[in-house]
């Protein structure tokens, strides 16, 4: 048993790697990460583009694909070949955690973060050419995502929901869930239920990040108590997150839908790995553990947490204290939404930038062959 092991026993949270690497893959380090303890994995374009444009592992199949394939299509097929292994790997997490965890995601791609059909078109288009129920496709929770969401949960598709920021915008994710939800119950499919996943990925330290810019420009002016703020808004915003989480998942509407089988949709505490030194290198894992969540984690911090990570349920032991740390906040003047929607953006096109940079990095290769 390792540490990672105790989390999901004792606190019952399920440690996802977020990265996916062939060369893991075929060197059985990704089945090693899963004997230790890893129970799912997650990616994103940037992880792709590392993955791919950082070794050769890739270029066999590449020059096979490009005598019938455009670059861009062959680039699906690179991914979706690894996310098949992968799948097949957590197969058998899947199955004995009885579709609890033993996911794989693939997101949609990131030129639709504003597109509703488009995304609901490539939603459908991954889940029926890759058609393993331990895939999650991912599709981002932007304004125009939100009701794609909601028709892919409706058609009985599992979801990784990513690019969350703030409370509103869960508030909206969680309610597509369920709408989704209950849209399969009117059509008489209840009994798809069970087999319908999803998580609701809450990006966490990039909140900090620019949570800390904006405080230390009030410092700069009047407002120098703005400092004893620094690095407790995104824990603070995830915890109350969780608060948010029990009161959608429970009462008389989830009832009906538990019921019939239905699985709540997970918080997925996302963004995890520290990204200013100057705090601990496990912030945001030690203060957000608890039961029916995910964190997942690149391999740096899940290393650091099988070293010295806490084992004890954290996410909720102050819930108070949570809800004053935003007061405070907004107090001093930061204003959360604005914060969302920065980093919305941000997300979006730092996603979009990275697939740009991996199809042109692609298309340089293909001209050398």
């Amino acid at each position: 048993m390792t540490r990672l092991h105790d989390l999901y026993d004792i606190g019952g949270q399920s440690p996802w790697l977020d990265n996916l690497r062939r060369d893991w893959i075929e060197s059985g380090r990704l089945a090693e990460l899963v004997s230790m303890g890893v129970r799912g994995i997650t990616s994103n374009p940037t992880i792709f583009a590392n993955a791919i444009s950082g070794q050769d592992t890739y270029d066999e199949q590449f020059r096979a694909l490009m005598k019938d394939h455009t670059v861009e299509s062959a680039y699906w097929e690179l991914a979706s070949t690894d996310v098949r292994d992968a799948l097949e790997l957590l197969r058998p997490m899947y199955d004995e955690s009885d579709r609890e965890d033993g996911f794989v995601s693939l997101e949609v791609a990131p030129a639709l973060a504003h597109d509703t059909e488009g995304t609901v078109r490539d939603a459908l288009k991954l889940h029926a050419e890759i058609a393993q129920p331990n895939l999650l496709v991912k599709i981002p929770a932007t304004r125009e995502g939100v009701p794609a969401i909601q028709r892919m949960i409706a058609q009985g598709h599992s979801i990784n929901v990513t690019l969350i920021f703030g409370i509103d915008r869960y508030d909206e994710v969680m309610e597509a869930y369920l709408s989704g939800l209950e849209a399969l119950v009117e059509a008489g499919r209840q009994a798809e239920l069970p087999r319908v996943a999803s998580v609701a990925s809450f990006f966490v330290s990039r909140v900090d990040t620019e949570i800390d810019r904006r405080l230390d420009a009030l410092a700069e002016g009047d407002r120098g108590d703005a400092l004893a703020l620094r690095g407790k808004a995104a824990v603070a915003q995830a915890q109350v997150a969780y608060q948010h989480f029990h009161q959608a998942f429970s009462g008389d509407r989830w009832e009906a839908l538990r019921a019939h089988g239905a699985r709540v949709q997970r918080p997925l505490w996302a963004s995890t790995s520290t990204k200013n030194p100057a705090y601990a290198d496990l912030l945001y894992v030690d203060t957000l553990i608890g039961p029916a969540t995910v964190n997942t984690m690149p391999d740096g911090t899940l290393r650091a947490f099988e070293e010295h990570g806490t084992l004890a349920r954290t996410v909720d032991a102050d819930p108070e204290g949570a809800v004053s740390v935003l007061r405070e906040l907004a107090e001093a003047g930061i204003d959360m939404a604005d914060v969302e929607q920065t980093l919305e953006d941000e997300g979006v096109h730092s996603f979009s930038k990275s697939f740009d940079e991996l199809l042109q990095s692609l298309s340089e290769k293909a001209a050398t062959f």
